[in-house]
């Protein structure tokens, strides 16, 4: 057995490349044997009195964070936490959340990368999933006792054995400033195993647990960082929770610190917030969602501040339209670059000496001449693996490479479906291949409601609204929006024999069973009946038809 892939009932852990495909890979250079702890030692050498990281009040150089990295590392070591172990990380955008990650990196622990927007259900969900021996909060965020979440969930699940709080630690609890001792020297990890789990989409119920190498997640680091010409005097603003895939890596933070640069986190992603950083910092570059774009062009024309320092704003997680693309070009007088990828692998970028018209009507050729693309037949799954549509139709995306995983952490039966056989993985996309190898993403064929680059799994919602006794059936289907891209809508048919339950009471509940904010269903349709396909299933495309045309204007 391969070193560091361990076996479960549910399958296991890390799925590997098969032996020539890593062969390859290593030969290419894209793979080489480092891993996230020694780049961090390494940088701290090349750029000692840099600034790493500026937030919440802190200013860290690369010295300082190698450092603050070493003792956490020293101190999760005594505190028990070993190699292997799984650790549940919910921290916001503060400087501790770097000092946190390349701790565990140096133990050997993998961190599980949660929201802060999530909420018990997620959170019993990865810490049952992944077996977790411990959970990193914050004492307060968002209004949101975090602690005591945590805590209650320690006490509900034996496998928690500790809970770190950054803050006011609470009876049950250490906290995370307490975690430190004079550093030691420990072993490598296995650059070829796993570093850390982050989350899927999650298209069917609860999010999948991705589980990401670091000589594979590094490459995707090293390359996004040189694609989008990072520099040590670059200034990259995280003003997204930096726990998801784009701005931890599209080039995000870890692009920044690659490249000698800093990183500055937002507290919050609003114009007033972010317009006061790139002024007092001098940001150089910035990724954000469709509808943050738009917003801030919109606060662009209002400001006082100087957004001078601005280079290139980054659009993704979410299709960016033609028309939103030129009018924040236009408006925050910077450089667009489009960005479509998912925590699964694949990233494409569009390079920053693109066209116009390739960066306003695409989203982005792959960073890899190793990246595998397929465009399928999204209506006949058993061409799945073999048909392709013909050039410049719109079909299935199917992907592999050297950063793209070859399996879901301990999900043998959803990775019978979600890879073919051999070995790529179903994005979900409807995509078209532009003549240059740019793809215009066109939609999903997935079951999902992108809601401004969170994504919604309808199963998952649709599951907590029939727990309602006055709910018998219910559907969740995307509404457009000028805003979000897709908002939700919940049509629900109620029990007979039973008081109706309103609109708000349902969404009311549907908050209550304790999942992030942004699965709350933006609207509540009560219905009699669904309408049916030919074949008696109910018609989401129906349902969806209708919501368009209630919200047409007056002809």
């Amino acid at each position: 057995m391969k070193k560091g892939l361990l076996v479960h009932p549910d399958g296991p852990d890390h799925t590997p490349w098969p032996t020539e495909l890593a062969a390859r890979y290593r030969a290419a250079g894209h793979w080489r044997g480092q891993t996230f702890g020694s780049l961090l030692t390494l940088l701290a050498t090349a750029y000692p009195d840099n600034i790493a990281v500026v937030g919440a009040g802190n200013r860290w150089t690369y010295l300082e964070l190698d450092e603050r990295a070493h003792r956490m590392a020293a101190g999760l070591v005594e505190l028990g936490v070993r190699p292997g172990e799984r650790v549940v990380v919910q921290l916001p955008n503060v400087p501790e959340f770097l000092s946190v990650v390349f701790a565990l990196f140096r133990v050997g622990a993998w961190p599980v990368f949660a929201l802060p927007a999530h909420r018990d259900t997620e959170l019993r969900h990865f810490s049952t999933q992944s077996e977790a021996a411990a959970i990193i909060t914050v004492d307060r965020h968002d209004r949101h006792d975090h602690a005591a979440m945590a805590t209650s969930l320690a006490r509900a699940l034996p496998s928690l054995r500790h809970v770190l709080v950054l803050g006011d630690a609470p009876e049950g609890a250490v906290a995370l400033h307490d975690v430190d001792a004079a550093p030691v020297e420990l072993p490598d990890p296995d650059p070829e195993g796993v570093a850390f789990l982050q989350l899927s989409g999650g298209s069917t119920g609860l999010p999948k647990l991705i589980p990401r190498t670091h000589d594979d997640y590094l490459y995707s680091v090293r390359e996004s960082a040189r694609i989008c010409a990072l520099r040590p005097d670059s200034v990259y603003l995280a003003a997204l929770p930096v726990a998801h895939n784009y701005p931890l890596s599209s080039p995000g933070v870890l692009g920044a610190l690659h490249a000698g640069a800093t990183t500055v986190l937002a507290p919050s992603p609003d114009a007033d917030t972010v317009f006061e950083l790139i002024e007092r910092e001098r940001v150089t570059i910035t990724g954000v969602v469709p509808p943050l774009a738009a917003a801030w062009a919109q606060a662009a024309a209002r400001t006082n501040r100087d957004l001078s320092s601005l280079e290139v704003l980054q659009v993704g997680g979410a299709k960016c339209g033609r028309e939103l693309a030129a009018r924040i070009g236009a408006a925050l007088d910077v450089t667009v670059q489009q960005v479509f990828g998912m925590a699964e692998g694949l990233v494409n970028y569009t390079r920053l000496d693109d066209p116009e018209e390739i960066v306003l009507g695409s989203q982005g050729r792959p960073i890899s001449a190793d990246d595998e693309l397929r465009i399928v037949d999204p209506t006949d799954p058993s061409a799945a693996s073999t048909a392709e549509v013909p050039a410049g139709s719109v079909g299935a995306l199917l992907t592999r490479g050297p950063y793209t995983i070859r399996g879901y952490y301990r999900a043998a039966e959803h990775n019978a479906t979600a890879f073919t056989p051999d070995g790529f993985y179903r994005t979900g996309d409807l995509v078209r291949r532009l003549p240059g190898g740019h793809l215009e993403v066109v939609g999903r064929a997935k079951e999902q409601i992108n809601r401004g680059g969170e994504k919604i799994a309808a199963e998952e919602v649709e599951n907590f609204l029939m727990a309602h006794p006055g709910v018998l059936d219910a559907a969740l289907v995307a509404l457009p929006d000028a805003y979000l891209g897709e908002r939700s809508c919940a049509y629900v048919i109620p029990v007979d024999g039973v008081e109706t339950p309103t609109a708000e009471e349902l969404r009311r509940f549907v908050k209550q069973q304790g999942v992030a904010a942004f699965k709350v269903p933006d609207r509540v349709v009560v219905v009699d009946r669904f309408p049916v396909t030919g074949v008696g299933k109910t018609s989401k495309r129906e349902l969806r038809a209708a919501l368009v045309a209630a919200h047409q204007p007056n002809q």
